[in-house]
């Protein structure tokens, strides 16, 4: 790693260093928070979690391989390199900011209530037409999975596209101040996190913060139908770049075409006759018109880094999604939407959206929508009351709160609905619920663990399903007469 030897990352922790030294000058390979992924020369950073002590993984980490570790705590008897700091935690963002600024990389910082995994997969696609990219993996987006990604910058990396997270005022200052982004997009301020950050004004002012740090010569790219996106006038005295189907002062999409779950097209299109991109169609494989949102952001992006119209189609048309973030399942019985990485009032109606304009019948199950603050029982019926007109079929909510969905659902729907208050009570029952050719959409918060339904879908057969029906009509058809008959 690039500038990372011992005695730079003493000084950047602000550590003192036990050992060896003539080891102080020796780049480290690796950097990680998990003994289990130690490296030859690397360095483990030892935390204390929740669930386990990290320090009691040290020695096996030196015998792993790793040539120096971090630690809270003065370790008596160990003769191997290791730097005592008052906070691992800091240390481990001290260590990021310092080697993001060893690296000659461009940064763009995602951040946003709803859809940064998504439109940060949509750059990413567009702006590895021309560049070699890195992204945030998974969801480490946070003030640990964050430095843990630009840990993975590599000297050859020519952009990093990073997921920003946060839920608290302040969390953001810190994320800015280890990314440094030279391009700042944030997707839209919604209802998420409310338990510290209130109302969405709070959530405009926490997620603003991305602008501290980031490069005053940088550009910032807003959603330009948000009403409170679209009142920040200038950034470091520099005009925002806006994008939006409403508003059209900027990029701005039109003809959009809804193909269900096959995706979108669109017409992307540019107000700004000094950018090298022009009006130009183009295809967008995953549904939903967030996915719209998603690539307009990329398509300003992209002509930032002076991509052309044709990259960017490319990049959009080719993207991959994600499991648990609008990833769409085939079975041999059913079409699953996983969409049940996490879930807030917006991305829950979205999500509805989508299902609305698939081909068939329609079942969406939904669970708990957590981090809400007061109103999280309003929230979760107001989602019930979105359901009006859309011609969903079938739903399932699964936990407490969502029954607050589906009595939502019942005042403005004649959809059949059914509430459980454990996936493994709704399991049993699926036999019952599901029909071949089905579209189901899976969708709730990360903490109701709805992967297992998913994958409990997944394994589904038709045919279980039909043999269930055969002998539960057997049973109330024709047993039964015969037990009464005698």
């Amino acid at each position: 790693m690039k500038g990372m030897t011992i005695r730079a990352m003493t000084q950047a922790c602000h550590g003192i260093y036990h050992g060896d030294e003539g080891a102080v000058d020796i780049e480290i390979s690796a950097i990680t928070t998990d003994s289990r992924k130690i490296q030859k020369n690397g360095m483990f950073i030892a935390i204390c979690g929740e669930k386990s002590d990290g320090h009691d993984y040290i020695g096996k980490c030196f015998d792993d391989g790793a040539l120096c570790c971090i630690s809270e705590r003065e370790l008596p008897g160990e003769s191997r390199p290791y730097i005592q700091v008052e906070s691992s935690l800091t240390a481990l963002k001290q260590l990021a900011a310092y080697y993001r600024q060893q690296l000659d990389i461009k940064v763009v910082g995602i951040t946003g209530s709803v859809g940064k995994t998504s439109t940060k997969e949509t750059i990413a696609s567009v702006l590895a037409q021309k560049y070699k990219v890195k992204k945030t993996q998974g969801n480490f987006n946070n003030e640990i999975g964050l430095p843990l990604t630009v840990f993975t910058l590599e000297e050859s990396d020519e952009i990093a596209v990073l997921e920003m997270g946060i839920s608290d005022f302040g969390e953001m200052t810190r994320l800015t101040a280890i990314a440094c982004p030279d391009v700042c997009v944030i997707t839209n301020i919604g209802w998420c996190h409310l338990e510290n950050l209130k109302t969405r004004d709070g959530i405009l002012k926490a997620k603003t913060e991305i602008f501290k740090s980031m490069n005053p010569d940088g550009t910032v790219i807003l959603n330009g139908d948000d009403d409170k996106l679209i009142t920040i006038k200038d950034v470091y005295d520099k005009k925002p770049v806006f994008f939006g189907i409403e508003n059209k002062c900027g990029i701005y999409a039109e003809n959009i075409v809804n193909n269900g779950l096959e995706g979108m097209m669109a017409a992307i299109c540019n107000v700004n006759t000094a950018d090298n991109i022009r009006n130009f169609n183009v295809h967008i494989p995953v549904a939903g018109i967030h996915m719209v949102y998603n690539s307009m952001a990329a398509a300003a992006v992209g002509a930032v880094f002076g991509l052309t119209s044709k990259e960017i189609a490319d990049g959009i048309a080719n993207m991959e999604t994600l499991a648990g973030r609008n990833h769409i399942i085939r079975t041999d019985s059913l079409l699953i939407l996983d969409d049940c990485y996490n879930a807030n009032p917006v991305s829950m109606k979205s999500s509805i959206d989508v299902l609305a304009s698939s081909k068939g019948r329609k079942v969406a199950i939904l669970g708990d929508m957590f981090e809400l603050g007061e109103e999280e029982k309003q929230l979760h019926y107001g989602v019930g009351e979105y359901f009006k007109d859309k011609n969903i079929d079938v739903l399932i909510t699964v936990g407490e709160l969502s029954k607050n969905i589906a009595a939502g659902v019942r005042t403005v729907s004649v959809c059949d609905v059914h509430s459980y208050d454990t996936k493994d009570e709704l399991e049993k029952d699926f036999s019952k619920l599901l029909k071949k050719g089905d579209n189901i959409l899976v969708k709730a918060s990360h903490g109701m663990q709805f992967t297992k339904i998913v994958d409990f879908l997944e394994k589904l057969e038709l045919t279980n399903i039909l043999r269930r029906r055969v002998f539960i009509y057997f049973r109330e058809h024709i047993l039964l007469k015969k037990e009464k008959s005698v």
